[in-house]
């Protein structure tokens, strides 16, 4: 149960109350603490019973839920559910950097959590799935999607696996193929360039059940205004029938992991040598899982705070396949991207066009 007390501070504990089992959801807002709705009893930020009206002992001394250490960063709140010690909050670029606007997209998805992340180490699927398909079925006209994929590979660094991708046409001194983009392991893919940057993360629900987040930076240039609150929004994947919707460059990924089914049965699979990423990735899963259960740090941890000041991660800054995209004004206006669905978009469209002009003037 997440909660904002009275004070502005953050709580995680468990839902039922260890008294009757109410849920804490209904709970009473409280200066530094939430108390159960049902007979008062209320519990602080660390678990502790601080209060039970209608007990004259020590009783509530003896009393704690489960709690979980949290902190905010960059517009979100981040738990941590493992063991002790727990490590440190990584600061990754996209939540620390100064001067950009940052918006959320999220979509609940009724697929786990794994599928989605393998298509992370897929990068053939880029020029089929967003470019031929996309074309195919009149969604978009040719920006470089369906450039064939001349190689790939792919490289584990400390906090996940590089891919690397080199198309038709191009030479290997390009960004595509020199400095790639990461998956953050396990869960989040690093994506961006011409003006904005991207972390897709993927939260399990359950075994089922994903929700999925679009963490965007835009750097439109120039000093921008600085953001009260950062705006969240639906990604609609589901059109008015019920039909997945594959008219913007999300959708089409979704409809893939979704028509996989709820657990894609691996089992069923025929995997070929383009798909040495998923191996790569799954293998990797296999050995940090080990490792966990050996009580080892795992791949991305960290406990060391002067590394941890900024961690600046490596992203194309020239994308080879979107050739007639200048900057996130192209994608946006040709109703590409999950941009259409951000209540703010035409702010932020405002932002890149007078950077824009100001450049002109200068």
């Amino acid at each position: 149960m997440l909660y904002r007390d009275k004070s502005g501070d953050l709580g995680l504990v468990q839902e039922r109350c260890p008294h009757r089992g109410v849920s804490l959801a209904y709970g009473i807002l409280e200066p530094h603490g939430l108390r159960c709705q049902y007979h008062g009893w209320c519990f602080n930020k660390k678990g502790d019973c601080v209060d039970q009206p209608a007990e004259e002992s020590t009783f509530k001394d003896r009393i704690k839920v489960t709690a979980y250490p949290i902190q905010e960063l960059g517009g979100l709140v981040f738990a941590y559910l493992g063991p002790a010690p727990a490590p440190l909050l990584p600061r990754f670029d996209l939540y620390v950097w100064d001067n950009v606007i940052r918006s959320i997209g999220y979509a609940e998805l009724p697929v786990n959590w794994l599928q989605i992340m393998e298509n992370s180490v897929d990068p053939i699927h880029a020029e089929w799935l967003h470019g031929h398909y996309a074309q195919q079925v009149g969604r978009q006209k040719e920006t470089g999607l369906s450039r064939h994929h001349v190689k790939i590979d792919f490289d584990v660094f400390e906090y996940g696996i590089v891919k690397r991708r080199l198309l038709e046409g191009q030479t290997e001194d390009v960004d595509d193929w020199q400095v790639g983009h990461p998956l953050i392991f396990p869960n989040m893919l690093r994506t961006g360039g011409v003006g904005r940057c991207n972390f897709q993360i993927r939260v399990p629900m359950d075994d089922h059940n994903t929700m999925h987040f679009w963490y965007t930076c835009y750097m439109p240039g120039g000093k921008v205004p600085a953001q009260k609150s950062v705006p969240v929004y639906e990604i609609p994947f589901r059109d008015e029938k019920g039909k997945l919707r594959t008219d913007f460059t999300d959708g089409q990924d979704i409809m893939a992991w979704v028509t996989q089914g709820p657990i894609a049965d691996r089992t069923a699979e025929n995997l070929g040598r383009s798909d040495k990423g998923i191996v790569m990735y799954r293998k990797l899963l296999l050995e940090e899982m080990e490792k966990a259960a050996r009580g080892e740090d795992t791949l991305g941890v960290i406990r060391d705070a002067e590394k941890n000041r900024i961690i600046e991660l490596q992203n194309e800054k020239e994308k080879g396949q979107f050739v007639n995209v200048k900057s996130p004004l192209d994608l946006i206006k040709l109703r590409r991207s999950r941009e259409q669905f951000n209540p703010r978009v035409n702010e932020i469209m405002a932002l890149f066009e007078a950077a824009a002009e100001g450049e002109k003037r200068a």
